[in-house]
């Protein structure tokens, strides 16, 4: 391991910024993934995840269960804007050069990470448990379908990437420990 210093503090404004470096990251690919995927599930419930039959009330497609539509897109939205303001802390990261905010940084994104992949678990189940509850007879001619599926899907995919970014922030932190502990505090 080089001795930058914490969380590579020693390298902190000594690089310019390279969007092609930047973009290839492999944190930055999944950030983006992460964030196509909260637009899919979001924008699948917004758009065909609700239908009225016979009436102007808005029931939701996941077995009539407003709370199912309204936790997929409070998620969606959440891990949408999540994923935004992580990836502007990516890009900012390099230039911050003290210690104690890198730290703070990095286990920011830890906790938002771990969380974010539990919540979509949680999604997950829910919907999937949702539109498995849900019978022919209350969707006519299959309406929203396929919107359903893609959210079901989509969730799925976003608890692999959260979970992804999570095991990058956990091998950041330890990285980082090591470093600054030094060897002898960093076994112990």
């Amino acid at each position: 391991m080089e001795p930058a210093g914490s969380y590579g503090a020693g390298k902190a404004g000594s690089v310019s910024f390279d969007p092609v470096a930047f973009f290839m990251h492999p944190r930055t690919i999944l950030r983006l993934l992460s964030w196509v995927f909260s637009i899919v599930v979001f924008s699948c419930i917004v758009n065909e995840g609700y239908i009225n039959i016979g009436s102007e009330r808005l029931l939701c497609i996941f077995n009539n269960n407003a709370d199912a539509c309204n936790y997929g897109v409070t998620i969606g939205v959440a891990c949408f804007l999540g994923s935004i303001c992580f990836l502007i802390l990516d890009a900012y990261f390099p230039t911050i050069s003290n210690v104690r905010d890198r730290k703070r940084a990095v286990l920011l994104d830890l906790v938002f990470s771990g969380l974010a992949s539990f919540l979509w678990f949680v999604g997950f189940c829910f919907l999937a448990n949702q539109w498995q509850a849900t019978s022919p007879d209350e969707l006519p001619l299959a309406q929203g379908s396929d919107a359903a599926r893609a959210t079901i899907a989509f969730c799925f995919f976003s608890i692999l990437s959260w979970v992804c970014m999570f095991i990058l922030c956990v091998c950041v932190v330890f990285s980082g420990l090591s470093v600054s502990a030094g060897p002898a505090e960093a076994a112990a």
